[in-house]
């Protein structure tokens, strides 16, 4: 019988990590959830290293689109079956296509829609999953899809803003590497050529410049492999328990940009949250599916520590505040929401506050952005232009 590896949290929030015998990866799953592993990523002992898959995948975007199709045709009254014939033969990713030809044979083999869709966990995450379930349990899987295709849609455009802002700054960022580079590589060198040929003394800045110059030619592949080997080592310490809080943590403490990642976590757990539980999904559940889909180890922590005072009784709004990651204003309007029975209500419309101000903080964080990155780049080419001018103001000196 196969041996798998295998890392969660309990419900306490506490990390662990362990082996276990399955007959299958669906079993292996099964049986951790029993123990109250949440969130459990398995793999086989001695496959735990694998070369990834160059395939496409299934955006958000595809989903939200298939949900608002789904609700409509399910409104409609057209079969289960036949609509998910129907997405399918639409739906121009084979991918997601395979994936929808399987959902429908395994409903037409008598499987829920919801369990179904659990075997496509890279498409379908627990959030779809347990709303779906709750709208086949209650008879209105119609409207559960309505709200899931709204919130899907709704994540995407909060998303699609925050990458938005950023193409601007990166692009900028890039062109000027290229340029800074080209100068180092190709110009610089015939300005160190002249100055060897009529023996003048340089001063500092201009050896300096000449040296980064030389170096940069000379040890190109070695920069390269450096940035790469970077790049690939944060990855890895990110996918560790503690490299991924650690570096959680440092985001969050980013001046502006740090404010910026609390508005999207505070914007999305109460979006996430509010749309659990107003399709009559279980607020301990709500609470566990919107830790594991906040995005950041430091949220995920909190919520989790909120999840567990909920289970010994107490409300949403006191462990909340307790773990001071999110904004007052926050705190009250969940206790009023508690208060008043109101609380999807109440979710609904803090979300929709936060999403107008993430896209406030967007553009100032924009704004801040172009004068900072002017100077940059001011500084370093102008640096670098007066550098190998220098030599040729005091050869001018000379022959005066």
């Amino acid at each position: 019988m196969p041996v798998y590896t295998w890392k969660g949290r309990t419900r306490n929030g506490e990390a662990r990590e362990g082996t276990l015998e399955a007959a299958n990866r669906e079993e292996a799953l099964a049986a951790l959830r029993r123990q109250g592993i949440i969130g459990p990523t398995v793999k086989e002992k001695g496959k735990e290293i694998a070369l990834p898959r160059l395939r496409k995948g299934v955006k958000q975007k595809d989903i939200a689109i298939f949900t608002r199709q789904f609700s409509v045709m399910i409104d409609a009254g057209l079969p289960l079956v036949q609509c998910l014939e129907i997405l399918a033969q639409q739906q121009p990713n084979k991918v997601f296509q395979n994936v929808l030809n399987e959902i429908r044979q395994d409903v037409e083999a008598g499987a829920t829609l919801a369990d179904a869709m659990r075997k496509h966990p890279k498409v379908f995450d627990d959030l779809f999953c347990n709303m779906v379930a709750a709208g086949e349990t209650g008879g209105i899987l119609d409207t559960i899809l309505q709200r899931l295709s709204t919130y899907i849609e709704k994540i995407v455009k909060l998303k699609a803003a925050v990458k938005g802002a950023l193409v601007y700054p990166v692009a900028v960022l890039v062109i000027a590497a290229v340029v800074v580079w080209v100068i180092l590589t190709f110009v610089i060198p015939v300005f160190a050529d002249l100055f060897t040929g009529l023996g003048a003394e340089l001063p500092l800045p201009t050896r300096m410049t000449i040296a980064l110059s030389n170096f940069l030619r000379r040890w190109w592949w070695l920069i390269l492999a450096s940035i790469a080997g970077a790049i690939f080592g944060v990855k890895q310490y990110r996918k560790t328990d503690r490299g991924r809080r650690v570096l959680d943590s440092m985001m969050l403490r980013i001046p502006v940009l740090g404010m910026l990642l609390r508005k999207i976590a505070v914007a999305r757990f109460c979006r996430t949250l509010g749309t659990l539980t107003s399709s009559g999904v279980a607020i301990l559940d709500g609470l566990e599916i919107t830790a594991r889909t906040s995005g950041n180890a430091i949220i995920e922590d909190a919520i989790m520590k909120v999840r567990a005072a909920v289970e010994e009784g107490k409300t949403i709004a006191q462990p909340l505040q307790e773990t001071g990651v999110f904004p007052d204003m926050v705190v009250q309007m969940i206790e009023v929401g508690e208060q008043t029975g109101a609380l999807d209500t109440m979710l609904s419309k803090i979300a929709d506050f936060y999403e107008d101000e993430v896209d406030e903080a967007t553009q100032n964080l924009l704004s801040l952005l172009e004068p900072v990155m002017i100077v940059i780049l001011g500084t370093v080419i102008g640096g670098i232009v007066v550098s190998m001018y220098m030599p040729m103001f005091s050869l001018i000196g000379k022959i005066g």
